[in-house]
């Protein structure tokens, strides 16, 4: 949907416009099979708003409209979105897409596809006003659940090397609410939310709302749960052409972020030292 997404983005919308454009854009293999009526329904709205939207893309009408979104659709049939999120549907729409033989060229396309997409969505200075925030806060909160986790983790190791103060909130004997009950106007929370959104990320980020923390979010688009609550939203696609999200790009976007905190910060070279002087005592490595 890159195409249709950059026509969107360079054109000048309505309120309504722009909330029928995420609808389209978020719900693509739904929205090119609706007619005007039925999206107008769906997001209540006049169906003359549909239209309207359609033309002031260049369209002439719905139709013109229509015909070329189901062309992109098609374009990438077998790309699943993470909109689907429950595991047993996606199955479902591989099924009945039929992937073809050669599925690991095509979920490395859906891979670079992500890369790209996310690269469109987010600026250099996301990244940088992320990072200044977690270079400046006291305290650094890294949180997610269930298959995100692995982002997680890999950001509070590496944050650990460069930053003190980094808290890691996933622990079997601990939630998130746990780690979180001290974190106040001085700190923040860096959380990784996509599909299916835990309804425990969703308690996470509003407690550390409510504390007054800084919030950097990392989810798959603006009209995720999460995303409401960022101080710094980064967004990055997951759709694969499996059951499961892919997160490559979401890990890329994890080392991008790195990055950006190692350029801000002094004395990484004295930390690393430490921590191999004390592995080298444990024979690690």
């Amino acid at each position: 949907m890159e195409k249709l997404r950059e026509t969107i983005h360079n054109a000048k919308l309505t309120k309504t416009q722009q909330t029928i454009a995420d609808f389209v854009l978020d719900h693509s293999a739904d929205a090119c099979f609706m007619t005007s009526t039925e999206i107008a329904d769906r997001l209540e709205v006049s169906e003359s708003s549909v239209i309207r939207f359609a033309r002031s893309l260049g369209y002439t009408g719905f139709m013109d409209f229509q015909k070329n979104l189901r062309k992109e659709y098609q374009d990438q049939v077998h790309h699943i979105s993470s909109a689907i999120t429950v595991p047993s549907q996606r199955m479902a729409a591989i099924t009945r897409i039929g992937i073809s033989g050669d599925y690991l060229k095509q979920h490395f396309q859906n891979i670079i596809s992500n890369i790209e997409e996310m690269f469109s969505n987010n600026s250099l200075h996301t990244f940088e006003d992320a990072a200044d925030i977690i270079v400046n806060s006291r305290q650094k909160y890294v949180t997610a659940t269930r298959g995100d986790t692995a982002l997680a983790d890999y950001a509070s190791l590496y944050l650990t090397h460069m930053v003190p103060n980094v808290i890691n909130t996933s622990s079997a004997c601990m939630t998130p609410v746990d780690q979180l009950i001290s974190i106040g106007e001085e700190d923040c929370l860096l959380i990784f939310g996509f599909p299916r959104y835990s309804s425990l990320d969703h308690t996470t980020v509003r407690m550390a709302k409510d504390a007054g923390a800084q919030i950097i979010v990392v989810t798959d688009k603006p009209s995720s749960l999460l995303a409401q609550y960022a101080s710094v939203l980064i967004t990055v696609p997951v759709d694969s052409n499996n059951f499961n999200n892919s997160l490559v790009a979401a890990q890329f976007t994890t080392e991008c972020l790195l990055e950006a905190v190692s350029h801000r910060v002094q004395g990484i070279e004295k930390r690393l030292k430490k921590i191999d002087e004390y592995l080298d005592e444990l024979g690690t490595y």
